[in-house]
């Protein structure tokens, strides 16, 4: 089971970012895929998760308008569409698999995480 995290970067306020989370060794359509992210000093927060049943759970209030997470099987890969970007989005981001069908808002329900991949917005 291995999820690469990419497409983070240096971006300024309001502008947009899509991340991606590339999965090998495991068909990702049958499992839970959550986003979580991570500034300096502060744990990890739950995002958005997509079950294996594509519904999707928005976690985080201030994120629920400007962030959409989808996911394409043919590509088995899940997506983490950020638009409206603020200095506070900035964090280093992760996706992760609960290992079932399930999503959840707690990191330690995670078994297997992509390495990250940082989110830096400027003012």
């Amino acid at each position: 089971v291995q999820l690469q995290a990419s497409g983070g970067g240096l971006v300024q306020a309001g502008g947009s970012l899509t991340l991606s989370c590339a999965a090998s060794g495991f068909p990702s359509s049958y499992y839970a895929i959550g986003w979580f992210r991570q500034a300096p000093g502060k744990g990890r927060e739950a995002m958005s998760c997509i079950t294996a049943s594509n519904d999707i759970i928005h976690y985080e209030e201030s994120a629920k308008d400007r962030f959409t997470i989808s996911r394409d099987n043919s590509k088995n890969t899940v997506y983490l569409q950020m638009n409206s970007l603020k200095p506070e989005d900035t964090a280093k981001y992760y996706c992760g698999t609960t290992g079932g069908t399930l999503c959840s808002r707690y990191a330690d329900e995670y078994t297997d995480w992509g390495q990250g991949t940082q989110v830096t917005v400027s003012s």
